[in-house]
């Protein structure tokens, strides 16, 4: 290891979320987090006392108005003034936010993406936040933050990571579709755990379609599969328009259904859609019942649907081409038939509400003890360090004393991690990577052992040692169990290989 290179050692090696040009598909978003640590901080308190807030959501609040940054008033003054009141407010008051993210181009300046007439209207009356925005996240230091709340973000991502891939498998299963490298769109998933829960939003803004996931007591994978589907079949409903509005006078009949909301029935391809879509899902979740229950909330076509997916199932074309067919034969005196008579229902179904299981009684967590209590307290130390470099020094104290303490090879495995990383943040790449291989000799956790090999692959990469670089981003993506987010670093990593 070359000692004379440690500045770049530093810069590559210590930054956990460096920027690149391709994020994951399931990922966190330092603009996201900006915005919602804003406007936190500046009075969104939605849903604050539910169980299924993430702890990273106070510890950031309280963190900001500890801090108390000198735009802090005027970011308040502008929350205030673009509340919204009535039915249903918190959930629009956090849409406006999150269509703000995703139109802006994220810190430092959080500058807009579109043209002025491409702003979603939404998003208009906040467009001068921009600079407030890019001001605060300056004085309140929210880099730092966003740097150490990625153990958050990554609980979540791995939370999710399962579920959702498996709800995507069998979308793309469903649909024939195969993804190829000419596809110019974009399907993304944000989590965000400083939002309210149990929230699923989803933006189409020109190729790319992203759907925000906020914490729940279960993952909403059903949530964000249907979100999946508009984001593969909306396209094709605009390209068969001509064909479905020689069908649109079926939507005379959805107007009769009190329970439509209005946007379906203004947009008959958009409620083609979801017809559709809904079928999918009946069929995917083996739910017949379904389809009736759709039909009175005013999906009409969903039943024509249902009828035809069968012989779908039974050809080899993917929906994609086979989707021109189906609408084609819309057959609109049997779908008037059919329609005429049925009694809509006049209220929505009740959403359905999933809550955190309570603790169980009389059965209190054991309070950690020994090593474990000494990791713990290490841990805690590590991420409040921006508190001042004493707080480092007590958190290699204990990290010490976890080691003196134990034998046990995967809590050793944790303290050598925590000392390599205070040994990279001391400019001491050498006994990082001596700490870090000791990490890897001691039985880590997968989590330890893949982040472990990503910052021995970057020391390395940054030392001019491009091989066992190229090894350590290897073995990294190869460790199972690892988190997404390590594996997108290891992934990065090996991308920006000089020699690659």
């Amino acid at each position: 290891m070359k000692s004379a290179v440690f500045p770049a050692i530093l810069a590559i090696a210590f930054t956990a979320t460096a920027a690149s040009p391709e994020q994951g598909q399931l990922d966190g978003s330092p603009t996201l987090f900006a915005v919602m640590a804003a406007i936190n901080a500046a009075g969104y308190s939605a849903d604050l006392s539910s169980p299924n807030n993430s702890p990273l959501r106070d510890q950031v609040r309280a963190e900001i108005l500890k801090k108390n940054p000198p735009s802090l008033a005027a970011l308040k003054d502008f929350f205030e003034k673009h509340r919204k009141r009535g039915d249903g407010a918190d959930t629009a008051e956090l849409s406006q936010y999150i269509s703000f993210a995703l139109s802006v181009k994220g810190p430092p300046d959080f500058n807009f993406t579109q043209r002025d007439v491409d702003v979603p209207p939404d998003v208009v009356p906040l467009k001068s936040l921009s600079g407030l925005l890019a001001q605060f996240y300056r004085e309140a230091g929210i880099d730092d933050m966003w740097e150490r709340a990625q153990p958050a973000y990554d609980r979540e991502i791995d939370r999710l990571h399962g579920p959702i891939s498996d709800a995507k498998l069998h979308v793309d299963a469903y649909l024939r579709h195969v993804s190829s490298g000419i596809d110019r769109s974009h399907f993304q998933i944000f989590v965000e755990p400083l939002a309210a829960p149990n929230q699923v939003q989803a933006r189409s803004y020109g190729l790319e379609f992203t759907v925000v996931v906020t914490p729940a007591a279960a993952p909403r994978a059903v949530d964000i599969r249907h979100e999946y589907l508009h984001y593969l079949l909306d396209p094709l409903s605009t390209l068969q328009q001509e064909v479905l509005d020689r069908k649109k006078v079926l939507n005379e009949e959805a107007q009769r259904a009190p329970a439509l909301d209005q946007p379906f029935k203004e947009d008959f391809l958009l409620l083609t859609t979801e017809c559709l879509i809904k079928a999918i899902e009946a069929r995917l979740d083996r739910r017949p019942d379904r389809i009736e229950q759709d039909l009175r909330q005013g999906f009409i076509l969903t039943p024509y649907f249902a009828d035809a997916l069968p012989a779908y199932e039974k050809q080899q074309q993917p929906m994609k081409d086979y989707f021109a067919d189906m609408v084609m034969a819309i057959d609109l005196l049997k779908e008037e038939a059919r329609l005429t008579g049925v009694q809509f229902d006049k209220l929505a179904p009740p959403a359905a509400v999933v809550k955190s299981p309570p603790p169980p009684p009389l059965q209190p967590a054991a309070p950690l003890t020994g090593a474990a209590k000494s990791l713990d307290e290490a841990d805690r130390l590590w991420d409040a360090r921006a508190e001042g470099d004493a707080t480092v020094e007590s958190a290699k104290k204990r990290y010490l004393d976890a080691l003196s303490q134990t034998g046990d090879p995967p809590l050793h495995a944790a303290a050598y991690y925590g000392l390599a990383r205070i040994a990279v943040l001391g400019k001491d790449p050498e006994l990082a990577e001596q700490f870090f291989r000791k990490t890897l000799e001691s039985q880590p956790e997968p989590r330890v052992k893949a982040w472990a090999l990503v910052y021995l692959g970057r020391l390395s990469l940054a030392a001019g040692d491009r091989d066992p670089a190229v090894k350590y981003f290897q073995e990294a993506l190869q460790v199972d169990g690892a988190p997404e987010t390590a594996r997108k670093a290891a992934t990065e990593g090996l991308q920006n290989d000089p020699k690659r």
